[in-house]
């Protein structure tokens, strides 16, 4: 960790990610680009949306590959002259910003209006029942990576059992219906373990990164959890 981008001389520590104890915000990530190889560099690039918006690239001091990075959906592109201060300072704005709920959600050719509570197609409404629409959404979290049936459970339906009834697979299976009728058959998929995802876009795999704790003076609204899947790798740093 370069020490002019080395949190921890604010406070920070390295998150235990290993002990999965992750809260409901995810770490954001610092990379150094220069020091990723060509895996990392796919692996990082694949990911999901959300995580490519808390993700800060550093060492970048071309203003022209700046603004490419930024196009491609990273949360903040800098270069090295950038202080401490200043960049503990974007990295709260970043993850505020990437952690406010969109109103609208693009999967493909499917398109999520939170608002009405309903998917489009070619500007055509699927005709989605609340639940319909909210599993879709959960999926839409994450398009093209698995979401386990516990998780849908959780958030869709706010239970923490796993019920005798089969109403996840009858809900699912309407969605479908509705979905192929629209064009779209075959966007959700269940994988061999029972978990659900979106078929869009490669499953992101995320990158290694460091986990860092926010200190105690920014608040309790700047204090993020680290997230259970994040792996450890001397090219990137992920903070809290």
């Amino acid at each position: 960790m370069p020490a002019a981008f080395d949190l921890r001389r604010l406070g920070w520590r390295l998150a235990d990610h290993a002990a999965g104890t992750a809260g409901d915000t995810p770490c954001p990530q610092l990379v150094l680009p220069a020091g990723l190889s060509l895996r990392a560099w796919l692996a990082l690039v694949s990911a999901p949306r959300p995580q490519l918006g808390r993700t800060v690239m550093l060492g970048i001091d071309d203003p022209h590959a700046r603004a490419r990075l930024l196009r491609m959906g990273f949360g903040d592109a800098l270069g090295w002259g950038v202080a401490l201060h200043e960049l503990e300072t974007r990295i709260a704005r970043m993850v505020e910003r990437a952690e406010m709920v969109p109103r609208l959600r693009q999967a493909g050719a499917l398109r999520l209006d939170l608002l009405a509570r309903e998917a489009f197609v070619a500007g055509r409404a699927v005709g989605l029942h609340p639940r319909e629409f909210a599993l879709l959404w959960r999926l839409a979290d994450v398009p093209g990576n698995a979401v386990s049936q516990r998780e849908l459970l959780g958030d869709v339906w706010r239970l923490s059992f796993r019920p005798e009834t089969n109403s996840l697979a009858v809900h699912v299976s309407r969605l479908r219906a509705k979905l192929r009728l629209s064009g779209l058959d075959g966007l959700v998929e269940t994988l061999p373990d029972g978990a659900y995802r979106l078929a869009v876009g490669p499953p992101g795999t995320g990158t290694g990164t460091f986990a860092l704790d926010a200190p105690s003076r920014l608040g309790k609204e700047h204090r993020y959890h680290p997230h259970p899947t994040i792996r450890q790798d001397t090219t990137s740093c992920a903070m809290k």
